[in-house]
């Protein structure tokens, strides 16, 4: 089973300006004549972390990775302010653009892979091929899922934990109820939300309980954006038509992909894969039969590793 690459630190680091006041960083790692390769984070509203550079083979790939607006070293942090989905898809192309990329592979899980599905769907002309996990179409009965009803019945004693800051009054639309904690005054309510949202999420990433997964969803500055851009974006319907992905997955036909998909994903259920599979005939769902939703599940790790050699092969 393949691991992780060797940690690498970035040999370049940016802050990109783009609408809305924001400033993105950006960084560079491995090979800066290599083949580039754009990360996307989750959440919306995580952040690249330091082992997401050692997906790719340093010594092949051109490593792009950068946080997305309002999150990580990206500034201002949590904003909501120009925070869409299209502004996503537009500040990828100002950053391939502003590091005269001309084509790259597009690599993302969970939310990364919404977005880079969306971008290859608008921008089909730019990129190589796509490896996704965890794959998340973020249609309003995936929200439902997640946050009201569904993964509920699975994991009933974190979800005791998700209600609790919620009154039993405002519990049939969870969403709004902590939309309206998360955007208020109140900055004691707002972060003991924050906290309670993102755990829900950390606790249900995995197969098997990881500490360190929960520790990172329940740091201060991680849940703050993460729940404040995620519920920002659940309210507005993630900014997409509806079935967006599919309807548009013709515009895929001629990129290759690998999507990489846990059997037993609690927050984003196989299904999601296996749909986005039937629409995109050129791409092959791998399906990983011991592992949830996080990408530092063992099974994962190892299915991604092998996609994004295989694609350093075929397109170097």
């Amino acid at each position: 089973m393949q691991q992780l690459y060797p940690p690498i630190e970035p040999y370049r680091v940016h802050t990109v300006s783009v609408s809305g006041g924001h400033r993105l960083y950006v960084e560079e790692c491995g090979r800066a004549d290599g083949l580039p390769v754009v990360f996307l984070h989750g959440g919306p509203g995580a952040a690249c972390e330091s082992y997401h550079r050692q997906f790719f083979n340093p010594e092949i790939y051109r490593i792009v990775l950068f946080d997305q607006r309002g999150c990580g070293r990206s500034t201002p942090h949590a904003s909501l302010q120009g925070n869409t989905t299209q502004a996503l898809v537009s500040d990828m192309e100002i950053i391939r653009t502003t590091l005269g990329i001309e084509r790259w592979v597009v690599f993302g899980g969970s939310w990364g892979s919404t977005l880079g599905l969306v971008y290859a769907e608008t921008h089909y002309e730019n990129v190589l091929g796509l490896i996704l996990r965890g794959i998340f179409l973020c249609r309003p009965r995936d929200i439902h899922w997640f946050y009201q009803e569904g993964a509920s019945y699975l994991l009933p004693d974190q979800w005791q934990e998700f209600l609790k800051p919620i009154a039993e009054a405002e519990r049939h639309d969870m969403v709004s109820a902590y939309y309206r904690r998360l955007t208020g005054d109140d900055e004691i309510a707002k972060m003991a939300a924050a906290k309670a949202w993102s755990l829900w999420e950390g606790r249900a990433s995995t197969l098997l309980p990881k500490a360190a997964v929960v520790d990172h969803f329940g740091n201060s500055k991680t849940a703050l954006s993460l729940a404040r851009i995620e519920c920002h974006y659940f309210m507005n319907e993630s900014f997409l038509q509806t079935n967006q992905i599919l309807r548009d997955a013709v515009r895929l036909k001629k990129i290759p992909g690998v999507i990489v998909h846990g059997r037993y994903d609690v927050v984003c259920p196989l299904q999601q894969a296996w749909m986005l599979n039937q629409s995109w005939p050129q791409s092959r769902l791998q399906i990983i039969q011991d592992a949830g939703h996080s990408a530092t599940e063992p099974g994962i790790i190892d299915a991604l590793l092998t996609a994004t050699d295989q694609f350093a092969l075929r397109f170097r």
